[in-house]
């Protein structure tokens, strides 16, 4: 089994995993705010709704990535992904808005809030949200569609700790308006964390150049190399946020094709040891193409009849 199939087939069985766990603690936290009146605790339980519909979204990512390349998905499925990351980062938004509206609500009316049931199911959301954030913690990092899962949970745990201070206070003083007050802060933690992956998926999907890849230090590296006097109509960006592409032509001497295909080979090697960039097309030639540009403006041609 490949280093990738393995990867694939271990978030696979954790998605499925956490996303058991979260529609138990959904229904738990639904019927637990309902009884309890506590808006910190519905809270939390619409922000597990979007868990679960992250999660899913993610497991169905993961699994479209593995589909093959064709004549028609000539860069295979790998973008489906980066979608769903930026459909789940736009759920935080709403629901973050909504969570807001309903502070507002309950800061002109107050209500009370039964603070002992809104602390025991809160501490049941914390310990399942940790053990999903957990799981996902290593995969998260190379892979943006599974980030936007972990930090749907990541974001639930913390909203859980907030609920859980809240049903402290609300015991120890009776002081119901803490509970809006959470809400709020709760709404600040998952915005954050959402716009970050929204951020990133936008980055792909405009192909623009990958987060922390310089388009002109990679120029003047390649131009360093022997046998290379031109770098020119460079393009730069990602087909996903682990998968960084560049084509470009490569101006040199005009030499034996065994010579360049050697010269070819170092500079992919280059661009791959220090750049990361493990898909790239390069034209090799001996004389300049029209443009001459580093970088080459795409324009639209018409043809009149």
């Amino acid at each position: 089994m490949s280093k990738h199939s393995h990867f694939t087939t271990s978030v696979e069985s954790k998605l499925k995993y956490g996303l058991l766990l979260s529609v138990f603690i959904l229904a738990i936290e639904i019927a637990g705010g309902l009884i309890s009146n506590s808006l910190a605790l519905l809270s939390d339980a619409g922000h597990v709704l979007t868990d679960v519909m992250a999660l899913s979204l993610s497991l169905y990512g993961v699994q479209q990535a593995k589909r093959p390349s064709s004549s028609h998905m000539t860069f295979g499925y790998h973008r489906v992904g980066v979608i769903i990351a930026i459909i789940n980062s736009i759920s935080i938004f709403a629901i973050a808005g909504f969570i807001l509206y309903e502070s507002y609500e309950r800061f002109i009316r107050p209500q009370s809030v039964e603070g002992l049931l809104m602390l025991l199911i809160a501490l049941a959301g914390l310990v399942i949200n940790i053990v999903v954030a957990y799981w996902l913690r290593k995969e998260q990092k190379g892979n943006l569609n599974v980030r936007s899962a972990f930090w749907h949970a990541l974001g639930d745990a913390l909203a859980s700790v907030g609920v859980i201070l809240g049903g402290l206070i609300i015991l120890i003083t009776g002081w119901f308006f803490i509970d809006p007050i959470i809400s709020v802060l709760i709404s600040i933690i998952i915005f954050a964390g959402s716009w970050r992956i929204l951020k990133e998926g936008m980055r792909v999907i405009l192909e623009a150049a990958p987060a922390g890849v310089d388009a002109q230090k990679i120029v003047k590296v390649l131009q360093t190399l022997p046998g290379v006097k031109n770098v020119h109509d460079v393009h730069l960006w990602s087909i996903s946020p682990e998968i960084n592409a560049l084509s470009s032509h490569i101006l040199i001497d005009d030499i034996a094709t065994s010579q360049a295909a050697a010269l070819r080979e170092q500079i992919e090697e280059v661009l791959r040891e220090q750049f990361n960039i493990t898909h790239t097309t390069l034209q090799m030639e001996c004389e300049h193409c029209e443009s001459g540009g580093t970088f080459c403006t795409l324009t639209s041609t018409t043809h009149n009849k």
